[in-house]
């Protein structure tokens, strides 16, 4: 049955879920943040975003910010298309006004640490804060292996919506799911959202091996993969520590590893890793990649320290997460992106 679909956010993924909710059959509309005024007038006038190549197909419709009350009347379900810089914003500028019969399917990807060190979802966090204004909200999540271009170009892609109402993510599925994007479901909220916010952190230490790679060698060298695969290797290792820490399902798990796959090979924080690794400073790598959303950043700090802190109450051993410390170490204390490979050796030995 055709649901209407407002998008809010027309970032690169939110904008990218515009196709599949369009051929799907059902009416689309994709809203505009303030932020995002230029892509939505190139929108009405051309039907196209401004990052890819690919034009939207024709009838969908376009909202800028001051507008989104309008384009929510009526709708079946809301998909929330900010980043993570955007959280507070779309709690205090969306969701707190929004009514509450009206589902909300987030793409944002990030965890926030509590100060014991506890690291909570996004959808917990809106969640907590709206019920302190009286406000009783599900938010509902996308994780997996996608990125927006790929999407865009309909390459076949795996996700997972993830939610306390089944019922609920029956409808999203069958709103959203075609013959190139692939859901599954659960219920693993914490799970999903945890695997699919690990991977950016850890993608950034792996593609620091190609920059690594390219100081020693030139670029002209190539890609080479023994280092590649031998830091995907402890990245996974961490990964699942950090990931039975928080009660993730296998499945939830094996979804993040997927992501962590994708993010290495394409996207912002593959770049931002290999200009590390090649011996940029952070701040030289930022204004190289200046005006692009580096989400992986803010992960890696706040799950580095909620492990600190876990640490500090004797709940946590550091000594398992040389990676993690060593990409943060690497972002705030000027280290050398040289990877500390004897650190990822283990001896099973008698």
């Amino acid at each position: 049955m055709k649901k209407t679909v407002t998008i809010i956010g027309a970032g690169m993924m939110g904008s990218a879920l515009a196709y599949p909710a369009f051929e799907n059959g059902n009416e689309v509309r994709l809203v505009g943040t303030p932020l995002d005024r230029d892509i939505i007038d190139g929108c009405i006038k051309d039907n196209k975003h401004l990052k890819f190549d690919i034009p939207f197909p024709q009838g969908i419709k376009y909202y800028q910010f001051e507008d989104w009350k309008t384009a929510v009347e009526g709708a079946d379900f809301v998909i929330g298309g900010v980043s993570s810089f955007g959280v507070d914003w779309f709690l205090t500028e969306v969701l707190a006004h929004l009514d509450p019969s009206i589902p909300v399917l987030s793409v944002t990807k990030g965890l926030i640490n509590l100060e014991d060190g506890t690291l909570i979802s996004y959808p917990d966090y809106w969640k907590r804060e709206l019920a302190k204004m009286g406000i009783d909200r599900e938010v509902c999540a996308i994780g997996g292996p996608c990125t927006s271009y790929e999407l865009v170009f309909h390459d076949q892609t795996e996700v997972a919506f993830c939610g306390e109402n089944t019922a609920v993510l029956k409808m999203m599925k069958e709103a959203m799911a075609t013959d190139y994007y692939h859901i599954s479901l659960t219920n693993d909220v914490l799970g999903l959202e945890s695997a699919v916010a690990l991977k950016n952190g850890y993608a950034l230490a792996i593609a620091m091996t190609i920059g690594l790679v390219n100081r020693k060698h030139g670029a002209e060298a190539g890609l080479h993969y023994n280092s590649q695969a031998g830091a995907f290797y402890q990245a996974v290792k961490e990964m699942r520590y950090l990931l039975e820490m928080q009660g993730a399902s296998r499945d939830c798990e094996n979804i993040g590893i997927g992501d962590l796959y994708v993010t290495v090979y394409g996207g912002r924080t593959r770049n931002i890793g290999i200009l590390l690794g090649e011996g940029k400073t952070y701040q030289e790598a930022l204004d190289i990649l200046a005006g692009v959303t580096l989400e992986s950043l803010v992960v890696a700090r706040r799950v580095y320290a909620a492990m600190v802190r876990k640490a500090e109450l004797g709940k946590a051993d550091l000594g398992m997460f040389p990676m993690l410390c060593h990409a943060a170490a690497v972002l705030d204390e000027g280290k050398d992106a040289q990877l500390p490979w004897e650190a990822f050796t283990f001896d099973q030995t008698m």
